[in-house]
């Protein structure tokens, strides 16, 4: 059985569920294992990298090249 398979079984055995206390069960260990995963894959950046991206937006401030929260919040307010 290939994933996608697997993951349409999974999800047709899910909806049949009608124990609340198992869909939360699975569902903390569905959040539990993106964690997991998540935290794996993330990585620190080293000093060199960190000084670099201070710099990078000290210097997009003095040119300009950013947008102020209230720009920020107006173009959202547009979405809708």
């Amino acid at each position: 059985m290939d994933l996608q398979a697997k993951k349409l079984h999974f999800v047709q055995e899910f909806l049949r569920l009608r124990d609340e206390r198992l869909v939360d069960r699975l569902n903390n260990v569905l959040r539990s294992e993106r964690k997991k995963k998540f935290e794996k894959e993330l990585k620190p950046f080293t000093e060199k990298e960190f000084n670099e991206l201070i710099d990078n937006a000290e210097s997009d401030a003095r040119n300009g090249k950013v947008t102020s929260a209230r720009e920020l919040k107006n173009e959202i307010d547009s979405w809708t």
